[in-house]
C-alpha cells in the first residue's frame, strides 16, 4: 500500500465536471489530488447537455453514472415552428439509432461531486497566479481573498474551461489558441413551456444565420438556447445581453414562441451569454502541467460531445498516469496520443455541424431534412464522408475510446 508520504499530489483547477472527475481518477490510483474553484461556491447551473457512448462508458468506470439522471421526457417530439407558429415534423435525439442520455450540465457535476471521496481538499474563491516548474515538481502561487501562498505540486490539471487560467500561465494569452466560430450563444431555463408547447415537446426555429432551440426535459423545465451568426464578436459583448440577442433576432415580428423565449431571457437570473470558439494546441501538456476538457479541446456545443469528451480525457488521464509510475510526462505523451484522434474529429464536428444547428442561409434549412435522414448522427459528425473515405465511424471512433482505459 501507498505510503502518505510517497503519495503524489495534483493541483487540479476547475470544479467542473472534468475537473471532479480528474480527482476521482487521480485518487483511485492513490494521488492525493487539491482542487481550487474560482467560484465562492459549487455552481449549480447549467443547461442542455447530452452523453454519448464515450462518456457513458468513462462515468461507468468513474462510479457515477448510475447517478446521472436520463431527462428525457416520454413521448418527447421535437418541431420545426416557424414565427406564424406554424410546425413540422424535426429531428430529436430520440430519432438517433443509439440514443443519448438527455440532462443538464448541473446533473453530471452533481453526480460527480457526490462520488469524490470527501476527504479530497477543495478550496473555493480560489485562483493560480503563477506556475513554475522544474524536472522534479511545479510550483504554484494560489491566491485567495487578496491574500496568497505558494505549494509544490507533482503534477498541475487545468480544468478551467475556455478561458483556462492555467493556460495562460503556461502556455500563453488566450488570442494565441482561441479560435473564433463567428457565432455567439444565449441559453437560460425558462419559466414553463413556452409558444404553446406541451411539456414533453421541443422546437427549432431557423433562419439564415440564428436559429432557437427549446429543449424539453422529464421532471425540469425546459431549457432555451439561441445561437446566431456575427461578423462583430466583441461588439456582441458591448451593452445588454438581451438586447444583443433581441437584435441579432430582429427587426422582424418575433411572433408568440422566439417573442416568449426572449422575454424568459430578459427576465432570467442566470443565463449563459458567450461566443463560440475552440482552443487550437499543439500539444496539451507541457512538463507536469496537463489540459482537459474544454481547455485543451472544446469541440464548441455544435458537436454535442463536450461532456462526453471531458469525462473520457479525464478518466483515461488518471488510467495512463497509473501505467507510467515514475514518469508523469511519458503517461502525459501516451495520454495525448491516445486521445487526440478523437479530439481532433470531434473539434472538426464542432465546426462542420454548425450549419446544422444554425444553418447559413435558406438553402441550408432547405436541405436539412434531407442531411438528418442521410446522416442520422447529425449531432456528433460527418458519417456520409467518413464512410466513402474509409475513416473510422464515429461509432468506432466511441468504441476505441470507451475502451481505451
Amino acid at each position: 500500500m501507498t505510503s502518505p508520504s510517497s503519495r503524489r499530489r495534483a493541483l487540479v483547477v476547475g470544479l467542473g465536471a472534468s475537473g471532479i472527475a480528474t480527482a476521482i481518477g487521480l485518487r483511485r490510483i492513490g494521488w492525493d489530488p487539491v482542487i481550487v474553484e474560482r467560484a465562492p461556491g459549487r455552481r449549480s447551473g447549467g443547461y442542455f447537455v447530452v452523453l454519448f457512448g464515450a462518456g457513458q462508458a468513462a462515468a461507468r468506470r468513474l462510479g457515477i453514472l448510475d447517478a446521472i439522471p436520463d431527462r428525457s421526457p416520454p413521448g418527447g417530439i421535437t418541431y420545426t415552428v416557424d414565427r406564424a407558429g406554424v410546425r413540422k415534423p424535426g429531428l430529436g435525439f430520440g430519432d438517433l439509432p443509439v440514443a443519448p442520455r438527455m440532462m443538464l450540465r448541473g446533473d453530471v457535476e452533481r453526480a460527480a461531486f457526490a462520488a469524490l471521496p470527501h476527504d479530497v481538499e477543495i478550496r473555493y474563491a480560489t485562483t493560480p497566479t503563477r506556475i513554475e516548474q522544474d524536472a522534479s515538481g511545479v510550483e504554484v502561487t494560489l491566491e485567495r481573498d487578496g491574500e496568497s501562498v505558494t505549494e509544490r505540486f507533482d503534477l498541475v490539471v487545468g480544468a478551467d474551461g475556455l478561458r483556462s487560467t492555467v493556460r495562460r500561465l503556461v502556455f500563453g494569452p488566450h488570442d494565441r489558441y482561441l479560435h473564433r466560430l463567428g457565432y455567439m450563444i444565449a441559453a437560460t431555463t425558462l419559466p414553463g413551456p413556452v409558444g404553446g408547447l406541451s411539456p414533453h415537446e421541443g422546437a427549432g426555429l431557423l433562419e439564415p444565420g440564428r436559429a432557437m432551440w427549446v429543449f424539453p426535459f422529464a421532471d425540469h423545465p425546459p431549457t432555451v438556447l439561441f445561437s446566431y451568426r456575427t461578423d462583430d464578436v466583441d461588439a456582441e459583448f458591448t451593452g445588454r445581453p438581451v438586447e444583443r440577442v433581441r437584435a441579432a433576432y430582429g427587426p422582424q415580428p418575433t411572433g408568440r414562441l422566439l417573442g416568449e423565449a426572449l422575454d424568459a431571457l430578459d427576465a432570467a437570473d442566470e443565463f449563459l451569454f458567450d461566443s463560440v470558439e475552440q482552443p487550437r494546441m499543439d500539444a496539451w501538456s507541457r512538463g507536469r502541467v496537463v489540459l482537459v476538457g474544454g481547455s485543451a479541446w472544446c469541440p464548441s456545443l455544435y458537436a454535442a460531445m463536450g461532456v462526453s469528451a471531458g469525462l473520457a480525457g479525464a478518466d483515461l488521464l488518471g488510467s495512463m498516469l497509473d501505467r507510467h509510475p515514475g514518469d508523469i510526462r511519458g503517461a502525459l505523451r501516451a495520454w495525448e496520443a491516445q486521445l487526440r484522434p478523437h479530439m481532433s474529429y470531434y473539434q472538426a464536428n464542432g465546426v462542420e455541424q454548425r450549419y446544422f444547428v444554425t444553418p447559413g442561409n435558406q438553402r441550408q434549412i432547405a436541405l436539412r431534412p434531407i442531411m438528418a435522414r442521410s446522416l442520422r448522427l447529425p449531432v456528433i459528425g460527418n458519417a456520409l464522408r467518413s464512410l466513402r473515405s474509409g475513416s473510422k465511424s464515429i461509432r468506432q471512433r466511441e468504441l476505441d475510446i470507451a475502451h481505451a482505459g
